[in-house]
């Protein structure tokens, strides 16, 4: 390795844990006071390994989709994920995540995320048939609770309301009980049920102990329910089947992500739309002049273009993924630094979409931004919110489906207003929570009928 000099700038490393305790304090203001300070490319360490944070989008090109092979993925920004996904499309490598997104891509196809589209408008109807006009709502426990009910629908045809809340709540102990720092720099694993490291391995046995059951049901049904799971269990390579334990690392891993990501872009997006009246007017204009007080359909979709504009600017402003990581296998140079094998870098979302040099405005929700008429140009890997290269979001067609379809259902009866005083804190973790939740009042949404105002 070249001398730590030859590194990019970087802050000064304290002793034993290098920068890790200021990174812990608040991880979205560090990592912007590492681009302000030190530009788009940054050392800092962790304990005394160096680590470089990447702030521009050639960058990032550069590790995705011009040179992937060169570099493996790594949990540097959210942690442990091994330990609870297993082998799945997000934690394996190299010829094995090729061979088995290859299997599992057939049950992501156009047509099978399309079929979707019925229950995940039915689901949200239900939902909001248990609302009140003036209700205080926890948004962000609703929309994990939507999200999560509809993926289960999607991977397993089951209708599990009964379950979902307890589900939920496993979810979020396996994201939310990370180790302690301490234990992770000293590699130390304490699985007692007054551990965090316990409590989400509590959890983690728990939903193992529902997939694994419903594997074994399946397999000895034989019968196809039209499902993720049963496609998984149909979709066998001859060279390399599909074990009981790859299934339900797929599936686990499907569960959480297929849920997760889209329920915090929801989140955010309720959010910024309370704070920002006229784009949520204009939102509303054109839900109401396409649907008229109807729900959804796949086919209303295209002629809802303001709609995904909303979502991608929520993104864009709240990336629900707000950083990721790799690790190089290969030296290499890049923006005039040589770097060895196995350095791991860090490039997030969370600045890049936030960037002063590649955004007009950056911190100004502005769904028109995205118009293609606009003569603004979105810079390529300026906004990259699943991800890309071989290694893009396997589910991100089901997650844009279901956010413009769960966002149009829900505005065309219920307008979430903010609650005052109430206090709206990201929360990095492997995605970007809200800290205390989202509690909003739920008003019906109004429509202008000719010189009227009446209640959809």
């Amino acid at each position: 390795m070249k001398d730590i000099q030859s590194l990019p700038p970087g802050p000064k490393p304290h002793p034993f844990f290098g920068n890790l305790l200021e990174f812990q304090r608040d991880q979205l203001k560090f990592v912007e006071r590492m681009q302000r300070t030190y530009g788009d490319m940054v050392t800092m360490h962790a304990g005394p390994r160096p680590f470089v944070l990447l702030f521009r989008p050639e960058y990032v090109r550069y590790l995705l989709t011009e040179h992937p092979r060169d570099f493996m993925a790594t949990q540097s920004a959210g942690g442990d994920l091994m330990e609870v996904l297993g082998e799945s499309l997000l934690t394996i490598e190299g010829e094995a995540h090729r061979q088995q997104r290859r299997l599992v891509q057939p049950a992501f196809h156009k047509k099978r995320v399309e079929s979707y589209a019925d229950y995940m408008v039915q689901y949200t109807q239900e939902m909001l048939d248990t609302w009140h006009e003036g209700e205080v709502v926890d948004i962000a426990q609703a929309m994990q609770q939507l999200t999560l009910r509809i993926v289960v629908r999607s991977l397993f045809a089951l209708e599990l309301l009964d379950q979902i809340d307890e589900m939920g709540r496993n979810f979020s102990q396996m994201i939310e009980h990370r180790r302690s720092l301490l234990a992770r720099l000293l590699n130390i694993y304490v699985d007692l049920p007054f551990t965090l490291y316990g409590k989400r391995m509590s959890a983690k046995r728990r939903i193992d102990a529902f997939i694994y059951k419903l594997i074994r049901e399946r397999k000895a049904e034989g019968q196809d329910h039209g499902d993720v799971l049963s496609m998984l269990l149909a979709t066998q390579d001859e060279e390399h089947p599909l074990s009981e334990q790859q299934i339900r690392d797929h599936v686990i891993t499907f569960m959480a992500a297929g849920h997760e990501t889209t329920a915090n872009a929801l989140n955010w997006t309720f959010y910024l739309l309370a704070q920002n009246p006229e784009p949520r007017e204009k939102l509303l204009q054109e839900l109401q002049t396409v649907l008229a007080g109807r729900t959804p359909t796949l086919n209303d979709l295209p002629n809802l273009p303001y709609t995904e504009w909303v979502i991608n600017e929520s993104m864009r402003v709240y990336p629900p993924v707000w950083a990721m990581g790799r690790k190089s296998l290969v030296p290499f140079e890049m923006g005039g630094y040589h770097f060895p094998e196995g350095m791991t870098f860090l490039f997030s979302q969370w600045v890049i979409h936030h960037h002063p040099d590649l955004w007009q405005d950056p911190n100004t929700f502005r769904p028109e931004r995205w118009n293609p008429e606009n003569d603004e140009k979105v810079q390529p890997w300026s906004y990259f919110p699943f991800g890309g290269g071989p290694r893009i979001c396997i589910g991100m067609p089901f997650a844009q489906l279901e956010a413009k379809l769960l966002l149009a259902t829900i505005m065309q009866r219920y307008t979430p207003r903010l609650i005052p005083g109430f206090p709206v804190v990201p929360k990095p973790r492997v995605t970007l929570r809200l800290k205390h939740g989202l509690r909003m009042k739920v008003e019906r949404t109004a429509t202008v009928v000719k010189d009227s105002v009446t209640m959809i």
